[in-house]
């Protein structure tokens, strides 16, 4: 069974949501932290599968952070098949539309700009997931220490509909990657 978020009473079926709460969508911690304290991400990261059942990651050796927020987009690549560029793609969707003012002007007490860490987690076809430069992906990022990168099964491959030579296409093919963005210091 996954998790509720702490404001949903578990003794309800369905679950409902508390009217104390003001956070819905961002209290998934757990029971043992207060409604707005951070959440950290563990060492050992659990990934969703399609069927809702958990499944733990490989133990990473980066240090927990305490997440403030997360940030979500997703790439494609219509034209030459290449999975990195859709991973690029992904992440530039996911951090484009957000400003980070916190860290520059020392709004959370003991924490400047430098403190700053990234985990990134891609949804890249699992086929494709050999291709996918890793390096290349984390060039997309402009500040921030990148503790880890996690690619786990998801994305797409699908027809563009057209195969157009010129374009560097090998076939119709058209790839899809989903990113996630954890940012917290």
């Amino acid at each position: 069974m996954l998790p509720l978020p702490r404001c949903f009473s578990p003794n309800t079926n369905p679950p409902k949501l508390s009217p104390q709460c003001k956070c819905p969508s961002l209290c998934f911690l757990t029971p043992t932290q207060s409604p707005h304290s951070p959440v950290s991400i563990p060492s050992r990261i659990s990934s969703i599968t399609a069927m809702g059942s958990s499944q733990t990651g490989a133990a990473s050796s980066s240090p927990a952070m305490k997440l403030l927020f997360v940030e979500m987009g997703v790439g494609y690549d219509q034209h030459g098949q290449d999975i990195t560029k859709a991973a690029m793609r992904a992440c530039r969707d996911a951090i484009a539309s957000n400003s980070i003012p916190a860290f520059r002007r020392g709004s959370i007490p003991g924490v400047s700009f430098g403190e700053m860490k990234l985990h990134i987690k891609l949804g890249v076809p699992h086929s494709l997931q050999q291709s996918l430069d890793i390096d290349k992906v984390k060039s997309v990022f402009p500040y921030g220490k990148i503790l880890d990168v996690e690619v786990v099964d998801g994305g797409l491959v699908c027809s563009s509909g057209v195969h157009v030579e010129e374009m560097g296409d090998k076939n119709d093919d058209c790839y899809i990657v989903n990113a996630a963005v954890y940012v917290g210091y």
